[in-house]
């Protein structure tokens, strides 16, 4: 029941890519669920495999935490709350729209999003640039991206197999 609530409360009152950091917040840092490592794996699983990251991410943690009636529980509660909320504002859209502060309310709720991707982020880096194959594969797809902008799928797909085979190599130095 827990883990329903959880994940109702993440679903209802966040959105976009400000979903993996409420998740982080919530599951790591408050209840400590699981731990950080557990968590950026998690992460990284649900952000390769199809579908919604953040879907696949409460699958990943239902799982850890109660095996299939987890994954129900965390997967119930992220999308049926959105999934009535939705309805409830299409139904009120029209009426709202022309609020003069909505924008402003929006794009406040945007900016807090991206600060907590961010934090994501930068725990993330600490944790990849602690081995040297991380750390390059970490600053070429920044470099690559953010400075080249070259298209993600193509840095992606040079830098993905580049970084698992060093990730296999260093691993095979270290038995």
């Amino acid at each position: 029941m827990t883990i329903f609530a959880v994940f109702a409360r993440i679903g209802l009152l966040s959105f976009g890519g400000g979903l993996s950091g409420w998740v982080f917040r919530e599951v790591v840092v408050l209840r400590n669920w699981i731990s950080e490592e557990e968590f950026l794996s998690g992460l990284a699983l649900a952000q390769i495999l199809p579908g919604t990251n953040i879907a696949n991410l409460s699958v990943y943690i239902g799982q850890k935490l109660r095996g299939v009636p987890g994954v129900a529980a965390a997967l119930g509660g992220l999308l049926s709350g959105p999934f009535f909320a939705v309805i409830a504002l299409a139904s009120v859209y029209d009426r709202f729209r022309n609020i003069p502060y909505a924008d402003a309310a929006m794009d406040g709720v945007a900016a807090a999003a991206i600060g907590l991707l961010l934090i994501i982020v930068l725990r993330g880096t600490r944790h990849s640039a602690r081995k040297p194959a991380g750390a390059v594969a970490l600053a070429a797809t920044f470099i690559g991206v953010g400075v080249l902008h070259v298209s993600l799928l193509i840095v992606v797909a040079v830098v993905g197999p580049l970084s698992v085979l060093a990730a296999w190599l260093g691993g095979r130095a270290d038995a």
